[in-house]
Parts: C-alpha cells; structure tokens; sequence
C-alpha cells in the first residue's frame, strides 16, 4: 500500500509499505477513506519529538471502512468509523476511569523505557506518532490496523459526509477538553492562546459550555477571522500588547481562564521566545513556552490554566511563583478521546457543531509531502487539510 513516512527534519514521503495484517484477535484493518494532518504532525515534521524512526507511517486523524476483523472484534466489514487516536485497552485502572491517554497497557515495555526518563511513566499507545508512544503504523496511508477495536473506533452513520466526523479523531474532542479542563462558569472571560484547528475547536466549545466572552489571540489574519466567525473577539499579538489587552477587555481583572492551545513551538516576539528557538533548533530544549507563560501570568488570580497544546520535554522559566501566589489551577494532558465521541458525535448531527468550516485544502495522499510543506510554511491561508488515499 502506499503511505506517507517520515524520514528526517522536513522530509516526509511517499512509500510503498507491506499491508497491515490483524496480529491480535481484536484487531481490525480499516481502508482508509479521509485523514487529516494534524497541527501536532508538525513537531514531527521539525524533528522535535523524540523517538521517531525513518519510515515510519504518520498520521493520527483518520476515519475509513472496515474490511477485515480478528475474532473478538465487535465491529463487522463495511462498517463506517471513525478512530481515535489515543489507543486504549478499556480494562486497565486508567481506561475504568476513562482516562484513556493514560491506558497502561497499549504502550509496549520497550516504549516505556523511552518515555520514563521524561515523563516518569508512559503514556497509551498513539498512532503514527513516535517509538515513546508504542510507534504505531499511523493513518496517512491507504490501511491501517486498529489494535483494541472493540475499545476505540466509533460506528457514524453512512450517509453523513466524511469531513463532518473526521475531526472526532482528534482535534474537535481535543478542543472540546480543553474547554472543559477550563471549568468554565457562566459569565466568564476566556482566552485561547492559538487559532489553529485545537483552538478553534476549543473557541466553539468554550461558547457552547456558556463562556460570555471568548477571546482568540494569534497573529495570522485568516484564522483570526476564522475565530471572529465563532463568536469570538481577537488579539493579533503582532500588533497588540496581549497582556494590556485582556486587562482592559476583563475590567482589569484578567481572564477568568486561559487556554493554551499552541504548546512547544510558540510563535511570538519576545526575547524569552527567540532564546528558546534558538535552542530548539540546535537540539538543546525540546519547548518554546512564550505562549504558555503569557498565559500564566494575564490570568486572573484564583483563574484556570488548561493547556492542550504539546509540550515534549523540560521548559525553560516557568512561571511556578506566577502560578502558585496568584492560586492558579493547571489542567492537561492527552485528550481521552473515547469519552467524548458519542456525545459529541451527537452535537455533529444535530447541528449543534459544525466541524468543517477550518478545512482549507484538500489534496490526494499522493500529495501529502506537498500539504506538509504548507501546512507549516503558510499557516495563514493552510488551516487545515484532509488527504484522500483514492
């Protein structure tokens, strides 16, 4: 079959690959009809994840058809579905509590070797997304196989186009946390570092959770309409001091909470920032944390931090003092994708959300190295795209 595969800093291609083969009886092979790249895909396109291999298969937003299952697979051939991309047992303490990032089981031992000395313990299985979290043949491709499809994959309705349901993959329930971990409360001001696709997403479910102002901040003029279009006012902190303008915009208090929705290669103009490029690009520190500490220090006292954005090793200067006087509360982690697919599948098909207003390109498998190259080097008018395998 063919594939997209990642071979180095900037160097994504076109391979033909074996076909997937069921190895576990809950095991399901699924044809790939639409998967997207994902704004996270980019720090692999960088180089500043960790435990990425040459050919490895990319791509952790996907949906298709089933068409082969092993025996204790639920789900039967032709069947339409849509698959997280957290992989998660179902069984173990983690996934009874449906915290499903945090699945003990679906990360090989090998892979949890990798990620101890960073993380202090391993995080689930995640598809094409590096050897620290089980290196998983990813979506980009033409197939894929599903470990634990009785757990993760969510059946949607034939007759429902592809790009409504595609984003429950990943980034509309990674908004959707995001909004939640936020606690918000009637009333509240909330402002979401990022008006890529997690932001946006995170925008929408913040109006839809009862948030009275919405605040998005990016600097590039497309995705700030984008976010305008939702309902929310916009900061471009190219031309605005971010922190004065939220001040005036919450009555001199601050928001009542923050989200940071941009994580480990934040844009921004200040010399904290440029430092921490610096050092990414040579290979000393994994995180540039301008956008998170920005937004530590213009919450509000005794306010709420939710910070979808990935972060992948030790950052620099963070604001511990900030966050401990001013009483803040810090939310994150991985999306537990499977406890949001129902209901939120529910709000696609009563019209309550609308998912496809961020797809700006759609462009063949075969021109996936293309849409990377984009996607990063023109985020203004490359908001989101879907690749089509056929």
């Amino acid at each position: 079959m063919r594939a997209l595969t990642w071979h180095g800093h900037h160097d994504v291609r076109v391979d033909t690959v074996p076909d997937p083969e069921i190895i576990n009886p809950r095991d399901a092979i699924i044809k790939v009809t639409a998967t997207a790249i994902c704004g996270s895909d980019l720090h692999l396109y960088d180089g500043v994840i960790p435990g990425m291999m040459p050919g490895d298969i990319l791509g952790h937003e996907f949906m298709g058809e089933v068409v082969e299952t092993g025996p204790k697979s639920p789900l039967e051939k032709g069947q339409k579905v849509v698959v997280p991309f957290t992989i998660s047992c179902g069984s173990c303490y983690f996934c009874q509590k449906q915290q499903y990032s945090a699945c003990d089981n679906s990360n090989p031992v090998d892979a949890q070797d990798l990620s101890e000395p960073l993380y202090g313990h391993a995080m689930s299985g995640l598809f094409g997304y590096s050897h620290l979290t089980g290196g998983y043949a990813g979506g980009q491709a033409e197939y894929v196989r599903v470990p634990f499809s009785d757990v993760g994959p969510i059946v949607v309705p034939d007759h429902v186009e592809d790009e409504k349901v595609l984003f429950l993959s990943d980034i509309l329930p990674t908004g959707w946390m995001a909004a939640e971990n936020a606690d918000i409360e009637p009333g509240d001001t909330v402002a979401v570092w990022g008006c890529g696709p997690v932001g946006l997403f995170a925008i929408q479910s913040a109006l839809l959770m009862g948030a009275e102002q919405v605040i998005g901040i990016d600097h590039h003029p497309h995705r700030l309409e984008l976010a305008r279009s939702l309902g929310a006012k916009i900061i471009d902190f190219s031309r605005t001091h971010v922190g004065e303008a939220l001040m005036e915009m919450s009555g001199g208090i601050g928001p009542d909470a923050v989200i940071d929705a941009v994580g480990m290669e934040a844009h921004g103009f200040a010399p904290d920032n440029v430092i921490e490029v610096v050092k990414q690009k040579v290979g000393v520190a994994a995180d540039r944390g301008h956008a998170l500490r920005e937004a530590l220090i213009t919450c509000r006292k005794g306010g709420r931090v939710s910070v979808p954005g990935v972060y992948g090793g030790f950052l620099d200067k963070f604001p511990l003092g900030a966050m401990m006087q001013k009483g803040l509360q810090l939310r994150t982690g991985q999306t537990h994708v499977q406890k949001y697919t129902k209901p939120l599948l529910e709000k696609i098909l009563n019209g309550e959300i609308d998912t496809t207003f961020l797809i700006s390109h759609r462009l063949p498998l075969e021109q996936g190295p293309e849409g990377y190259k984009n996607f990063h080097d023109n985020q203004n008018e490359w908001t989101k795209v879907v690749l089509r395998p056929e």
